[in-house]
């Protein structure tokens, strides 16, 4: 607040000797007792307020700073020398595999494509989930499950590289799937082309997020009815800023609320950019959604500001740098970055004469220097470990970060960023030079992978830390350790044979029939899942409801209204019917959790998706070409 705002504010102030009681009775409770006590008593005055006929506006907004402030941040557990190094090489590998890839002319004359730019913004936070907390399936841990952004799949190839899972051939044939003689490396994540590799498909904007809650959800199914112990296991989603724009991506976030799914963890790369330029340039997407989430029930964890900023934040006691931090747009804070530390002390310092003097010690380098914070190792995992730790919500980590970090002029945070796939011999010296690669200048021209010897401090850390969390990832199991029997025909004999009186039945009659018969199938019934979009009472299913009951975490607290009929609507914990309501895509959704059980959970299960063909396909094909793509089964 400026000297000028305080004046103005002191003048509205009728008592200021009774607002300073309140603010100080405020930081004693805050110091003696903690801030759930001082939350638990602001909401008592509100809600007296309120109840008292006054008008409280209420925000789903909080400051645009991070939500744990340096003082509760848990010390980093890790070596963040060796961490620097190994995440300097993998952003090497990720480079080179795709300006390799583009170095060459394919027969069309086009070229193989490829992203730089979104790995490079993640890979602070990729690299902390995989030392630090991604279990892969163990005899002690069913594994977490990661959704990994898309574009960024030559992140995961490169670390796979490290870890002597892939080799220098596969990432010589990146993109190249069909002419690489079975060596190549799918563009994106795609389970039917790397069968052993990838887990899930995300490239399809927003149906990862959503898949990802309805696995989520699936996760606390099974462990619900006894099928699989879940309760270790987390879901991990990455999703792009720009992503965010397609309805699919935020359709299912009040599911994820309702049912307290906090096995699910969002993390959101607000790097501010999409394919065409700023994705909010005259607002603040990490703004926007936090109302989203917080309004939606999710636990919401800010990640602006990386530590550097955090000296400055200590002497800014007028608060004059949070409220230009707060008036400053999307399309400025990108074109930050694209520049230098000049630009940044003349654009945004510059805002206001105490902020200029504020930095007059640092040096312009010092200026650039100030970091985001999903760039920096410290805060990504205070945030990761608020998120892992959390019970009863969902949580999402809004993490801001540069497209193309490291890139350079050619590319750091440029509108262009996201297709650019070439780099000149110059900016490649700029980027080995940046993450201090030991690479020869003349060997720049190849752009060679890099390895460090096995027996280095690297890579023993980098194994060492994979070993304590079960394995690598991402690894798919491609087949379940069970099997199922199969019914003799002879089971469905009253639907196949023709009625005595020779009458004709409806394919639906007779599918309901069928189900019944493997429903009474003590081997089969428990696997099954019939996922109706409440349309059970259109096929004349709702006898399920009492049989097998709805599946519902909180099972029934009311007293149905048709509890007196013998069909009466049943929910229970345990249930095994899901009912999705009028949501063709989140049933679906549901489908392919189930439907890819056998790899997920090594649980085999039998999902039936039963729709209304009128309006549902339609609404649902694209999640039907992912689940081909996922080898879903059911």
């Amino acid at each position: 607040m400026s000297s000028l705002d305080q004046v103005h504010a002191a003048a509205a102030d009728v008592d200021q000797q009774e607002t300073q009681e309140w603010i100080d009775a405020l930081e004693a409770v805050l110091d003696r007792e903690g801030a759930e006590r001082a939350h638990y008593l602001i909401e008592r005055l509100i809600d007296l307020a309120r109840r008292s006929g006054a008008h409280i506006p209420y925000s789903l907004n909080t400051a645009y700073v991070n939500t744990i402030p340096p003082g509760l941040e848990p010390p980093h557990p890790g070596n963040m020398v060796l961490e620097e190094r190994i995440r300097s090489y993998i952003r090497w590998n990720a480079m080179a595999m795709v300006v390799k890839a583009n170095k060459v002319e394919p027969a069309d004359g086009g070229s193989l494509g490829g992203h730089i730019a979104s790995f490079a913004s993640l890979a602070t936070m990729i690299e902390c989930g995989q030392n630090h907390f991604w279990h892969a399936e163990s005899p002690d841990h069913g594994g977490d499950l990661v959704y990994f952004q898309g574009h960024s799949s030559p992140g995961m190839y490169s670390r796979a590289f490290l870890e002597g899972r892939l080799t220098e051939e596969n990432l010589n044939y990146f993109r190249q799937e069909v002419g690489g003689k079975g060596k190549g490396l799918s563009s994106y994540p795609h389970p039917k082309l790397m069968p052993g590799f990838w887990q899930f498909s995300t490239v399809s904007m927003g149906l990862g997020p959503m898949m990802a809650i309805y696995q989520a959800r699936f996760l606390k199914y099974l462990h619900a009815r006894g099928l699989a112990d879940t309760a270790q296991r987390k879901v991990w989603v990455f999703v792009g800023d720009g992503e965010i724009d397609e309805p699919e991506t935020l359709a299912a976030i009040g599911l994820a609320s309702r049912e307290k799914l906090d096995n699910l963890i969002f993390v959101v790369n607000c790097n501010l950019q999409r394919l065409d330029g700023p994705v909010r340039g005259n607002g603040k997407i990490i703004q926007e959604l936090e109302g989203a989430f917080r309004g939606n029930g999710w636990n919401v964890l800010k990640l602006i500001w990386g530590g550097y900023w955090d000296p400055l934040f200590a002497r800014d006691k007028e608060g004059i740098l949070r409220r230009v931090m707060e008036e400053t747009v999307d399309g400025e804070y990108q074109a930050y970055k694209a520049n230098d530390g000049k630009f940044v002390r003349e654009k945004f310092f510059g805002k206001h004469p105490k902020l200029l003097e504020m930095v007059s010690r640092m040096s312009d380098e010092d200026v650039w220097r100030l970091n985001r914070g999903g760039h920096d190792p410290h805060k990504v995992y205070a945030a990761f470990a608020a998120a892992a730790g959390h019970k009863g919500q969902p949580s999402v980590i809004l993490a801001k970060t540069i497209k193309g970090y490291g890139m350079g002029q050619v590319g750091q945070a440029k509108n262009p960023t996201h297709q650019q796939k070439k780099l000149d011999v110059d900016s490649v010296r700029e980027f080995r030079d940046r993450f201090n690669i030991p690479i020869p200048d003349d060997k720049l021209e190849e752009i060679p992978f890099f390895k460090p010897a096995e027996d280095s401090p690297e890579m023993k850390y980098l194994h060492e830390h994979r070993k304590a969390l079960g394995g690598y990832l991402p690894h798919r199991r491609q087949k379940a350790d069970q099997s199922l029997p199969v019914p003799p025909l002879d089971a469905f004999k009253a639907v196949l044979e023709p009625t005595a009186e020779g009458r004709e039945i409806s394919t639906t009659q007779a599918f309901v029939r069928v189900l019944n018969q493997i429903l009474r199938d003590k081997d089969l019934a428990p696997r099954v899942v019939p996922i109706l979009v409440d349309e059970s009472r259109t096929f004349g299913m709702e006898g399920l409801f009492r049989q097998i009951g709805i599946y519902a975490p909180e099972g029934q607290k009311y007293v149905p209204v048709d509890k007196g009929q013998v069909m009466y609507y049943r929910e229970a914990e345990n249930g095994q019917l899901l009912q999705e309501g009028i949501n063709e895509a989140g049933g679906f959704s549901s489908w392919i959790a189930a439907a890819t059980s056998y790899s997920v959970s090594n649980c085999i299960m039998i999902p039936f998706f039963i729709y209304y063909s009128m309006f549902g396909f339609q609404r649902f094909g694209d999640h039907a070409w992912a689940a081909g793509d996922m080898l879903a089964r059911g």
